[in-house]
């Protein structure tokens, strides 16, 4: 029996968690890889630390077991590392650290399930409203978001043919634990970023899952950069 396949990294908490409950309610098999397992019934889990450098070839064999006879596969990279730093703080060995989780990892994880993509597949990334701008004091997670939206175009010129679609979905605030961390727990914080969203709110997490389930069903949107941020009040 053929099925849909989900590969989804990151879904333990925030977005990745939402995406994947909404892929699984919609009949896809769901593979969550990331260091937490999500505890979501019908979530096949893998654990691995995308930080580390040898996690691809670690986890090789469990994944293609998980992939035999998915009639489609749609890979979701939804893990992130951000951290705060700057033009004078930042170390290379974190610049190191954020590159091999936002860009390398998914690069890894693409040259993995590829030789078992069939047309109608979809790579998605998870970007960030920072992959086309900049604020201060997040250097090394701007710099990998970027990176992000550079490695999806360059997939979408290198899989002319094959008709195995590629877009970054780039969320604006999104009330996350990694935004609360980033923010110290600060609510006084969160309020003054929904202040500055045209709807005076954060996305929710369910929100951007079903922008993510589009992207990925959705072909049309080959190459794209999708903003899904409520609209950003511009200064």
């Amino acid at each position: 029996m053929t099925q849909k396949l989900l590969v989804i990294t990151g879904a333990s908490r925030g977005i990745g968690r939402a995406t994947a409950k909404l892929f699984l309610a919609a009949n896809y098999k769901v593979v969550n890889i990331s260091r937490r397992d999500p505890e979501i019934k019908g979530v096949h889990h893998i654990s691995a630390d995308l930080a580390e450098p040898q996690w691809a070839s670690s986890i090789a064999g469990q994944l293609h077991e998980q992939v035999n006879l998915a009639s489609q596969i749609v890979i979701i990279h939804s893990a992130g590392l951000l951290l705060k730093d700057n033009i004078e703080t930042v170390t290379a060995d974190d610049l190191h650290r954020v590159m091999q989780v936002n860009v390398i990892a998914p690069a890894e994880l693409n040259q993995l399930l590829l030789p078992s993509m069939t047309a109608g597949s979809a790579i998605i990334y998870v970007g960030s409203t920072l992959s086309e701008k900049a604020v201060s004091n997040s250097c090394s997670y701007v710099t990998s978001k970027h990176a992000m939206v550079g490695l999806m175009r360059a997939n979408c010129q290198d899989l002319i043919g094959r008709e195995i679609h590629t877009v970054c979905v780039c969320p604006g605030f999104t009330e996350t634990e990694m935004l609360s961390d980033h923010v110290g727990g600060s609510q006084e914080i969160l309020a003054d970023i929904a202040s500055g969203v045209t709807f005076n709110r954060l996305i929710a997490p369910s929100e951007m899952a079903a922008t993510l389930k589009f992207a990925a069903e959705n072909p049309v949107m080959n190459g794209s950069v999708m903003h899904a941020n409520l609209g950003q009040v511009e200064s």
